[in-house]
C-alpha cells in the first residue's frame, strides 16, 4: 500500500484553522463577554451580568472553534471567526464613543 503524501499547501490550511480556532474563537469570545455583560447589566447586578456573559461565552468559543474546521475553506474560518468579534466588540465599544462624542 502507497502512503499518501500531504501537501505543505494542506498543512498550512490545517495550521491557519487551528490558530484561526483559537485566536479567532477567544476574540470572538471575548467580544461576546463584553457585548452581552453590558447588555445584561439593566437587568440584574454588574458582577451576575459580568459572570453569566463569562460562562455562556465558553458555548460561544466551543462553537467557533468547530466552525474554524467545519467552514470550506480557511478564509472562511477567519471570517467566520472575526467578523462577528469585530462587530460584538465595536457593540461593546458604543458606549464609549458615544461618551465621547458627546
Amino acid at each position: 500500500m502507497k502512503a499518501a503524501r500531504i501537501d505543505w499547501r494542506y498543512r498550512l490550511a490545517i495550521a491557519s484553522r487551528a490558530v484561526a480556532a483559537v485566536g479567532g474563537g477567544y476574540a470572538l469570545a471575548a467580544g461576546f463577554t463584553a457585548a452581552l455583560s453590558l447588555a445584561l447589566v439593566p437587568f440584574m447586578p454588574r458582577v451576575e451580568a459580568v459572570l453569566t456573559a463569562t460562562m455562556l461565552a465558553w458555548v460561544v468559543y466551543v462553537m467557533a472553534a468547530g466552525w474554524a474546521f467545519y467552514a470550506r475553506t480557511a478564509w472562511g474560518a477567519w471570517g467566520g471567526t472575526l467578523l462577528p468579534a469585530l462587530v460584538l466588540g465595536a457593540c461593546a465599544m458604543a458606549p464609549q464613543w458615544m461618551k465621547a462624542a458627546a
